[in-house]
């Protein structure tokens, strides 16, 4: 509606089609998936008449997944059904078209007739056939009434229900909803010497889905599931919430195997409020050891092997750690972005982020932070020889400059492509795999370091 009301009074008693009969809510839990998806479980008593009666459960997800709901009573379920034409004033006003609706004004001024148009402004018709347009609705209420029927204020689950008792039933619903998220997010403070990090990981969850899960059971699911599903867009009106750790060190999430993924369960209830996110403590990690190293790649398979001129390219800072229990770690490591931090001397500074996938204990993280600003690494194809029309020989130098007060040792990794043979080379190289090779080339501070090999291809 383009219009602005100031003030909505209803002068209703609110009657819908289909009573719902009294529950009280025992327990709820909520799973969380890393693939916008959450699967609720909502255990309830319910007071079920004995033959054909219904059950209407309100403050369900908005966004739920009607097919994924399932129901377990002691009786027959004969009809299910979701309601989520949830009211508002531009949906009353459309039902109320052709019938008699007033308008207050501040001053006490009443408008009463009946409506004709409320898309742009409001039309009244009087009684005489006259009209009544008023463009701004700022200064008036606008009083209807009753609710008009199929309207509802919260979306519904409703069944119809055949029992042969009339008693107390527990009664247990489940139902997957879309708006659900969780990610691992990781700070790193880094030693003074490169050496060692401290870890903090913290999961966000997300609750876009329409509802609020109060005291809840929270259990996390990290992996990569199949969902068939549109994607919901994220919502941009969202609360935050950090829930600090219980005391430090203290682990919050229970972690185990579960099918082919890790499963975190939340040691407490916990409040998931509509369109928050909630972050949690998962662990901390202390004097972890690392390996800084300088990476440098040469070559790219997206362009010919052969034909290359000069090129100036980066030289990448890379953080190594092993996540093993002998380093203080040894805990499948969900999928998130890591931000490492290191001290000036005086405060913490952010050096460097990157992304990790889901690390299974006893893997190596690797954590590309940035480029070095004082290396340089030069590249040229000197020399291009035509063998025959299947045998190529190309020579390449790679010049790396070296402007630290250290002395540092440079990874050179070379994408070579396929049919190739190293003639020679000024330094030890290592064949990677079928398509690349290695080279670890160390250069003095403040000096320089030619690199120099050549290639034979064979098509």
């Amino acid at each position: 509606m383009y219009f602005k009301v100031k003030s909505f009074f209803l002068f209703i008693f609110l009657c819908t089609a289909v009573f719902g009969q009294e529950s009280q809510q025992k327990s709820i839990a909520v799973t969380v998936y890393n693939e916008n998806r959450g699967v609720v479980k909502d255990n309830r008593t319910i007071n079920i008449k004995s033959g054909t009666s219904s059950i209407a459960i309100k403050d369900v997800a908005q966004l739920i997944d009607p097919t994924s709901v399932h129901i377990k009573l002691d009786g027959e379920v004969i009809e299910q059904n979701y309601q989520y034409d949830l009211i508002n004033a531009a949906k009353i006003l459309q039902k109320y078209l052709d019938k008699d609706i007033q308008l207050i004004s501040d001053k006490g001024e009443v408008l009463e007739g009946k409506l004709l148009s409320s898309s742009d402004q409001i039309v009244l018709q009087k009684k005489d056939g006259g009209l009544i347009m008023v463009p701004n609705l700022t200064n008036y209420r606008i009083s209807v009434g009753s609710l008009p029927e199929g309207l509802i204020t919260t979306p519904t689950l409703l069944w119809t229900v055949n029992s042969k008792t009339s008693k107390n039933q527990d009664v247990e619903i489940s139902y997957q909803t879309s708006g659900m998220n969780w990610h691992a997010e990781y700070v790193a403070v880094l030693n003074e010497n490169d050496t060692k990090l401290d870890l903090n990981s913290w999961v966000s969850v997300e609750n876009q889905s329409g509802t609020t899960y109060k005291d809840a059971t929270l259990k996390l699911v990290a992996g990569d599931v199949n969902l068939i599903k549109e994607r919901q867009p994220l919502r941009k009106d969202m609360m935050y919430a950090r829930e600090e750790a219980v005391a430090a060190g203290a682990p919050q999430f229970q972690e185990k195997e579960f099918f082919e993924y890790h499963i975190y369960n939340l040691q407490r209830p916990t409040t998931l409020s509509n369109n928050e996110t909630k972050q949690i403590s998962l662990f901390q990690a202390s004097n972890v050891n690392v390996t800084k190293k300088f990476l440098y790649k040469s070559g790219s398979p997206y362009y010919p092997v052969y034909g290359q001129g000069t090129s100036k390219g980066k030289v990448a800072v890379v953080v190594e750690f092993d996540n093993k229990s002998d380093n203080n770690l040894g805990m499948p490591m969900p999928k998130g972005k890591v931000r490492l931090n290191k001290s000036d001397g005086k405060s913490i500074e952010f050096i460097g982020e990157d992304m990790i996938d889901h690390t299974p204990k006893d893997e190596k993280v690797k954590l590309r932070i940035g480029d070095a600003f004082d290396i340089v690494a030069e590249e040229i194809q000197s020399d291009n020889k035509r063998i025959s029309d299947k045998i190529y020989e190309q020579t390449f130098e790679i010049t790396l400059r070296n402007r630290k007060k250290e002395d540092i040792t440079v990874e050179v990794e070379r994408y070579l492509g396929l049919n190739w043979e190293v003639l020679n080379s000024s330094l030890d190289y290592q064949k990677k795999d079928a398509q690349n090779i290695t080279f670890k080339v160390p250069v003095a501070k403040n000096g320089e370091t030619k690199l120099k090999f050549a290639v034979r291809y064979t098509y």
